[in-house]
């Protein structure tokens, strides 16, 4: 499989389209003003203490409070406030957390106001950016992403990758990373690590330790609410988490944006700069690449698949509904079965692709076409399976329920992206209203008859749409020529592309407007 970044950059806003074989999986956007991003440190302030939600809210700057939960305090709570506040105190002589004495951990069973105290300055980092009505969501539980590794202040344990399913390797990381972690961080090794040195994960390691103690430095002088650190940007944080060899090209039509990703991938991975393309052309990047063509066809409410089989997706508050349908593919009483199958397993995989494309989150109901064997329930449940397994969302997927329904669960960090595919008729204006296309033609003729034999005018031209100027001038004896026979007087006549099918306009002789009574 081979990716291609491509992106498309402006003085507001970033966007970023991930290609997989050509075909649109991802889009990401993102504005000059974009606050409040998965990964943000922030020291905040207690605002409200909810012991019926067994939660907190907490003010970091929104203008919503953030919501922090007793879950995602983590256990060692205690111990990152006294972190926090002797680093305010100027207590804290260095970043390092070897002679660090920690307090007793959280149960998880435990109450909010037994942690926090209102109006208490604290430590917390961006679970969740604000979606609708909703500020962010929080966690206590810090957590630094690197290249290869993520680090964790206050814990102790070594994860590793479930994707890496070697016991040798997984054997191999786990010495090495106990070899060169300091003491009290916790360390997740992340699938990009297989087989990779000690001097790569080290260098890696100590990337991450370096921003924890410029973390410490930005908290002794912070004023809450105020951001601490900040996650880089989504262009290089989708090239942090996605970089591997399967990518081709990244194409962006901004050179200095192009020159700093030269050099940030040459960071996380000498030798790869060569793969950045500055796309110097008067055509977009995004028409270049096919980018706007799928984009217009994969957003609307209704996605049609090479097949002729289509998909419904509607959202609501509580869900999101997918229906499948087979469109005028339907197959004969005795192969209906099959047909069955070979739609569905089309549409788990467009779905897959849907779902990453639109980042729809929360529960996802899914209305398969009904088959009767129980073996094809399993295929599909399989295929939905593994078009999802490239997923980098959190994800759950039940297999069919007896009413032939599916449904998944999929974590959302971030708003879900809404494109506006429709436009406004230019014919009726969204009045749901035109003129009779069958008396068009008269109805033309009737005007110029007018203009040129009651108001005596010369040398008119005629604006309409680009098919009516075709059909107007089509053959040797035109409509015309045929009205300059009867009218003595010859009409230009032009194409606008901006006209409905039924919009016409008569300009005079030195290009003045002519406006006709209706």
């Amino acid at each position: 499989m081979t990716r291609d970044v491509i992106i498309n950059a402006s003085p507001k806003v970033t966007e970023i389209a991930l290609l997989e074989d050509k075909k649109l999986v991802e889009l990401h956007q993102e504005t000059s003003s974009t606050e409040f991003l998965v990964g943000d440190l922030y020291l905040g302030k207690v605002k409200k203490i909810m012991p019926g939600l067994n939660a907190a809210f907490v003010d970091v700057g929104y203008k919503k409070d953030a919501f922090l939960h007793y879950t995602d305090l983590g256990p060692n709570i205690r111990s990152l406030n006294k972190y926090v506040q002797e680093s305010l105190n100027g207590k804290m002589p260095n970043h390092l957390l070897d002679n660090f004495l920690f307090e007793k951990e959280i149960v998880k069973t435990g109450k909010v106001v037994q942690a926090l105290e209102k109006k208490q300055p604290i430590l917390v980092q961006v679970l969740k950016e604000p979606i609708s009505t909703k500020g962010p969501r929080l966690t206590c539980e810090i957590t630094l992403a690197g290249r290869y590794l993520v680090a964790s202040p206050f814990t102790k344990h070594i994860s590793i990758s479930k994707k890496i399913n070697n016991s040798e390797e997984r054997q191999r990381l786990h010495r090495l990373i106990e070899s060169i972690k300091p003491k009290n961080f916790g360390v997740i090794v992340r699938t990009s690590a297989r087989d990779k040195k000690v001097s790569e994960l080290h260098k890696d390691l100590s990337d991450l330790i370096e921003k924890w103690r410029l973390i410490q430095e930005e908290v002794k002088s912070a004023v809450p609410p105020e951001k601490v650190f900040s996650e880089i940007n989504k262009t290089s944080s989708l090239l942090r988490d996605l970089l591997n060899k399967s990518f081709n090209k990244i194409h962006i039509n901004d050179k200095f944006l192009a020159n700093d990703l030269k050099t940030y991938i040459h960071k996380i991975e000498p030798g790869k700069e060569k793969m950045v393309n500055y796309h110097n052309s008067k055509k977009t990047i995004y028409d270049q690449y096919g980018v706007t063509k799928q984009i217009k066809s994969l957003f609307g409410k209704t996605v049609t698949m090479p097949s002729g089989a289509y998909l419904v997706i509607e959202s609501t508050e509580a869900m999101h509904v997918i229906d499948v349908n087979s469109g005028h593919k339907a197959g004969t009483n005795s192969d209906q079965e099959s047909q069955a199958l070979m739609v569905n397993l089309e549409s788990a995989s467009e779905i897959a692709r849907q779902l990453r494309l639109r980042d729809i989150g929360g529960l996802i109901i899914i209305d398969f076409i009904d088959m009767r064997s129980p073996d094809n329930k399993k295929v599909l449940y399989k295929r939905m399976k593994e078009s999802m397994e490239s997923d980098r969302s959190k994800h759950t997927i039940l297999p069919l329920s007896r009413f032939g329904l599916m449904q998944i669960t999929r974590q959302r960090d971030k708003p879900a992206l809404t494109i506006i595919t429709k436009e406004q008729c230019p014919s009726c204006q969204g009045t749901g209203k035109i003129r009779s296309s069958i008396l068009l033609i008269d109805d033309i003729a009737d005007d110029f008859s007018y203009l040129t034999s009651e108001m005596n005018m010369k040398g008119l031209k005629l604006f309409v749409h680009p098919f009516i100027e075709s059909y107007l001038k089509k053959g040797i004896f035109s409509t015309q020529f045929k009205w300059w026979r009867k009218n003595k007087s010859w009409l230009k006549i032009y194409a606008n592309n901006d006209f409905g099918f039924t919009e016409y306009q008569f300009f005079d002789a030195l290009g003045e407007k002519i406006e006709l009574k209706g």
